[in-house]
This record gives C-alpha cells, sequence and structure tokens, in this order.
C-alpha cells in the first residue's frame, strides 16, 4: 500500500469514528440517577454457593425481588429453591433479646431481660448460641434454654468477649462487630479475649446522632500511649471456671485472632509485640493453658495479621499466606512448624485460598499473577514442583464461586471496557455454558465514560496502576479540571481492571 493510500485510509477511519461517536447519545439527569433507559444493562444474577456438587443457588431479580433458583449444572434446569433449600439455622437480637430460627423456618425466642445481647453466635453442632451482655460472656442451650454465664467482671472497662476500640478497628476489624470470641469445632469450648482499658486514655468524640447529638468518651490509645492490658480465656460450654492462657497481660504486646485445630484440642494464638515486626503463632493447651511456640515470622518494616490458617483433616499440617518474600504466597507446614513446601511463588501475589481438596493432593485459589489487577483462579498440587495451573481465561477480572468437590465453577468476568458476563465453567478450564450477559441490546447507542487502564512509574522504579475516566467528549488538545482519588491504606488498593457501572456520579463527572 502506497504512503498516499494509507493516509487516506487512516483518516477516512477517524472520520467515520467521529462521526459514530457523534451519533451517540448522551444520558439525562434522570436516566444516570432514576430510571435507566430499558434494555441499557441487564440485571445480573448472583451466585451465592452451592447446595451440593452438582447444583449451584441462582438468585434472580423478579418483580423487584431476589429469588432462589436451584440449578443443575448438567442440564441447566432451575428449580425454584424454598426457603429451607438455602437457609440455614440463624440467630438475631430483637427487642435486646435472642431469637432462634431453624432452617425449617421455625423461630424460638431464648432470652427475655432487660439488657442488651450483642452477637449471638451459634455453635458448629447448632445446640447453643454464645453471646455477651453488659461485657460478661454467656452461652445458651436452644433445646433446653439453660443459660451460662462465664465471666461475672465487665464494666465499663473490663470487657469479656466484647472488643476494646483499638482491636476491633485495628486488629480483629470491622467485620467483628466487636465479638471477641470462638467456638472450638466440636462445639465443647468458647475461647474469650478479656480486654482492660482502665489505663487508656479516654477520647471525647462528638456524635451527631439524633436531633442534638450527644458526647461519647471513647478509650481510645494514641500513639505512645497505654493499650489495653489483654488476656485469652478458655471456658467448658455449660460449665463454670476459666482456663487462662499462660501470657503476662501486663506486656505490651498484641493479640490476633486465634484458631482452633480442626480436631479442637489445641488453640492457636497469634503474638505481636508493639513494635509489629515480630509474629508467634503459639499452640495452647486448652486443659492447661500452657503454650508452645509452632511458628515464627520476623520483617524489617512490620508483619501483618494472618487473617486464616486452613488445617489438614488427617493432622498433615496446615496452610498460610505470608508475604515475607515481599509476595504474598502460600506455605505448607507440619504441625511442628516444619516447612514442607513453599506452594506458589514468584513476583505476583495470591489473594483468597477457595478449597483445599486433600484426596488429591492439591489447592484452588485466586491470585493477580496474570496482572496484578486482575484475579485469575489457578490450582497447585501440595506436592511436586509444577507451577501453578490458571483455570480461567482471556484479559479479565473473574469472581468465582466454587463448587464444593471442586470440579466445576461460576466465574462472573469483566474489564474496565466490558460489562459482567457469567459462565459456568469445570477446573479442566472448559466453558461449559454462558450463563447472563449484563450489556442490554441498547448499550452501544449510548455514550459511555472511557475509561483506561494506565501506570505511573515512582522514583524507585515501580510502576503504579491508574484509572483515568474520560469526559463524555473528550477534546485531547483542551485542558480539563482532574478530580484524583487516592486510598493509602494498606492492601486497600481501589484501582482494578474490571467493571464498574458508570452511571450515577461516574457518568455526571464525565
Amino acid at each position: 500500500m502506497n504512503t498516499k493510500l494509507s493516509y487516506t485510509l487512516i483518516l477516512s477511519l477517524l472520520l467515520f469514528s467521529s462521526s459514530t461517536r457523534a451519533q451517540l447519545k448522551e444520558l439525562n439527569f434522570k436516566e444516570v440517577f432514576v430510571s435507566p433507559p430499558k434494555d441499557l444493562l441487564n440485571p445480573m444474577p448472583g451466585y451465592r454457593g452451592w447446595s451440593d456438587d452438582s447444583h449451584y443457588i441462582e438468585y434472580r431479580l423478579e418483580n423487584q425481588q431476589s429469588k432462589p433458583y436451584t440449578v443443575d449444572v448438567r442440564s441447566g434446569e432451575a428449580v425454584p429453591s424454598a426457603p429451607t433449600q438455602v437457609n440455614i439455622a440463624t440467630v438475631s437480637v430483637k427487642n435486646k433479646d435472642i431469637f432462634y430460627k431453624s432452617a425449617a423456618g421455625v423461630e424460638k425466642q431464648l432470652t427475655r431481660d432487660t439488657l442488651i445481647e450483642k452477637n449471638p453466635t451459634l455453635s458448629p453442632d447448632g445446640n447453643q448460641v454464645a453471646f455477651t451482655r453488659n461485657n460478661d460472656l454467656y452461652s445458651i442451650d436452644i433445646n433446653t434454654n439453660t443459660e451460662t454465664r462465664y465471666t461475672t467482671d465487665g464494666s465499663d472497662v473490663i470487657y469479656n468477649g466484647w472488643a476494646s476500640w483499638v482491636y476491633f478497628e485495628e486488629i480483629l476489624g470491622r467485620a467483628s462487630r466487636y465479638k471477641a470470641f470462638w467456638w472450638s469445632p466440636d462445639s465443647k469450648k468458647i475461647a474469650f479475649m478479656r480486654f482492660d482499658d482502665s489505663k487508656v486514655p479516654v477520647f471525647p468524640i462528638y456524635n451527631s446522632k439524633g436531633q442534638h447529638g450527644f458526647l461519647e468518651n471513647t478509650r481510645y490509645p494514641k500513639p505512645g500511649d497505654k493499650n489495653p492490658e489483654v488476656k485469652t480465656g478458655i471456658v467448658t460450654a455449660g460449665s463454670t471456671g476459666i482456663v487462662w492462657t499462660d501470657f503476662d497481660p501486663k506486656m505490651d504486646q498484641y493479640f490476633g485472632t486465634p484458631f482452633w485445630m480442626a480436631d479442637s484440642k489445641s488453640l492457636w494464638m497469634q503474638w505481636m509485640n508493639r513494635d509489629q515486626n515480630t509474629l508467634i503463632i503459639y499452640s495452647v493447651d486448652p486443659q492447661s493453658g500452657s503454650k508452645n511456640v509452632i511458628y515464627e515470622e520476623k520483617q524489617n518494616t512490620w508483619v501483618d495479621w494472618f487473617e486464616n490458617m486452613y488445617f489438614f483433616k488427617n493432622g498433615q499440617g496446615f496452610i498460610l499466606k505470608s508475604d515475607k518474600s515481599g509476595w504474598g504466597h502460600f506455605y505448607y507446614y507440619g504441625l511442628e512448624g516444619n516447612l514442607k513446601k513453599q506452594l506458589t511463588s514468584g513476583s505476583w501475589r495470591v489473594t483468597e485460598l477457595l478449597m483445599v481438596d486433600e484426596r488429591a493432593q492439591e489447592i484452588y485459589f485466586t491470585a493477580r499473577q496474570e496482572n496484578s489487577t486482575r484475579n485469575d483462579l489457578y490450582r497447585v498440587g501440595l506436592k511436586g514442583t509444577e507451577e501453578a495451573q490458571r483455570l480461567t481465561f482471556g484479559n479479565y477480572d473473574h469472581q468465582i464461586s466454587l463448587a464444593p468437590d471442586g470440579k466445576h465453577f461460576i466465574t462472573t468476568y469483566s474489564n474496565l471496557t466490558s460489562p459482567p458476563k457469567s459462565a459456568l465453567m469445570d477446573t479442566k478450564g472448559n466453558i461449559i455454558r454462558g450463563l447472563a450477559d449484563s450489556r442490554g441490546l441498547a448499550y452501544d447507542s449510548y455514550k459511555m465514560p472511557k475509561t483506561e487502564l494506565s501506570y505511573y512509574q515512582t522514583r524507585d522504579g515501580l510502576e503504579l496502576p491508574m484509572t483515568v475516566i474520560l469526559p463524555l467528549n473528550f477534546d485531547p488538545s483542551k485542558k480539563y479540571p482532574v478530580w484524583i482519588s487516592v486510598y493509602g491504606g494498606p492492601d486497600a488498593g481501589r484501582v482494578f481492571d474490571k467493571w464498574s457501572n458508570p452511571l450515577g456520579q461516574t457518568y455526571w463527572w464525565a
């Protein structure tokens, strides 16, 4: 092709593209914020677990309500699910008291008093509920309504099973809702933390709730202040008496979320110094409170808590995720703390351990190996030296719902420019069938904000991802005001190559 003809063709394509975009419709305020045009975006079903190895639960929007269906993997046949098919027994607080609802939907009131019960939690066997009342720890037997009180010293500065503010905010996490007690897998014991806030300084905070608001006095340690003194106790369900774990509460230290071993014979506790650069996992005997070191990790900067830990049912060891190499990876240890195998490695990070198939000796997990802004599903063996195998496809971010037997999964996949789709796949990497597509028939008739994934290189050579949303009628020859949104919290990145609904404020700013 000669140069003149080539330039003519390129100019024609640019003019055609500009003309086509000029013909696209823009959404008005009502369409953006109140009622989007019909067939712009289709509602996506939700996939909330599996009823068994070959049936998944799909929630569909019908008459403005989300309705569950049980769907057969092989045939795709969907049957409306009765509440008993998708619900489990639950407990809740209503008007200060605890109510239990069975899987069949039968409700029973468990407590009747004037005080507020908090964080009711079912035992694994479903027969008991543990909770806190007035900063003391209790449990109640669902069948007999027999209530057991384990602690008696709860006050405005002593909390049993209820977290001190700094533990709720910075260690146990907001998802805990201040809960600081944990059932053993066999439902026979409860581990709990006792907090003494008497030496933590008081910080006044104005609360705007209500017509006039009010002043709260919160025990809030600033840097260098005294932290709460913490003890961990273990009680036997339905009996009085506390076994205190062998730690000195006077030490300047932190305790992370503990983990019960699968056989309930040991409680594994996370301990950290105040500098937060040394983390030790202790195995604690529930009968005596004595402890033994299982694992120790030190870093030059700071160590992160372990959010969860997988214990093998056959007692052959445990799996944890650590970033001690500079990247988050899975490690396989024996119960004595001896490293058996680093399961993943490289300049990328794992995100979540979804399943351990002990029979097949392999694990399924999500990771950001292909691209730091996207998640994929992978599988790797517990033995051998093979690399992790990617099971998902394309340049997409994948949100995964894995079947209990690890043979199938549902992926809801998208990227910045592609609205979500969902598909049923097997774990050999084959697509069995497409399930849903959120792109409506009218989507391509409208102007949508153009979002680009770009990278910024720092002075020390790192490439940090960023998303740039351009105005609807962007002219590269003009200057525009720029709004920059950055959140610098640890492990809290907000830049991902996945779809974000452009309606609402994003569209209006664009």
